[in-house]
């Protein structure tokens, strides 16, 4: 019988990402400003910086630097470019963070599908990934466009709220 996991840091990696999928999918569905947002999306970060990290000791699939490696620099810069505007609290950082954290959650998820689907047998593995990742992103940029305008009304008419509580 073929192992899934390889060694320890494939186990670290595949924890990590569990509970990264968990933390995202609670972030992105609860209130927003909360103590309890706040709590569960530092827990998020901190487990895609494992994630991200423990993606670069995986060499198995191709022996080398690969495309799962470039996909985990693009998610590293997603996360950065998500947490960046909470610490610096300059103009419109509020929708930079929302808009940057939804596609980090939302890349993980393209990641998870495209795990999932190479499993499969007899499906060849770069369309696979391919498929997977194009269904995700494209289904995730049509619901960002309406959640998105939730999000810029809601930040318009609470806005001193928001940059107190947050």
């Amino acid at each position: 019988m073929q192992t899934f996991i390889h060694s320890t840091i494939g186990l670290i990696h595949v924890i990590a990402s569990i509970l990264s999928l968990i933390l995202g999918t609670v972030v992105l569905l609860t209130g927003k400003g909360t103590q309890l947002h706040k709590s569960i999306g530092y827990g998020y970060a901190l487990m895609m910086l494992i994630v991200n990290g423990t993606a670069f000791g995986l060499y198995g699939l191709f022996g080398k630097f690969g495309p799962f490696h470039v996909a985990a620099l693009v998610s590293l810069a997603t996360l950065v470019a998500g947490m960046l505007p909470v610490m610096l609290r300059k103009s419109n950082w509020l929708i930079q963070h929302f808009s940057f954290m939804y596609y980090s959650v939302i890349g993980l998820y393209a990641a998870f599908a495209s795990e999932v689907i190479v499993r499969i047998p007899g499906i060849p593995f770069g369309p696979a990934v391919g498929l997977a990742t194009a269904m995700v992103m494209i289904s995730a940029m049509i619901v960002f466009r309406s959640v998105s305008r939730h999000w810029q009304v809601r930040y318009n008419q609470t806005k001193t709220h928001l940059n107190k509580s947050l």
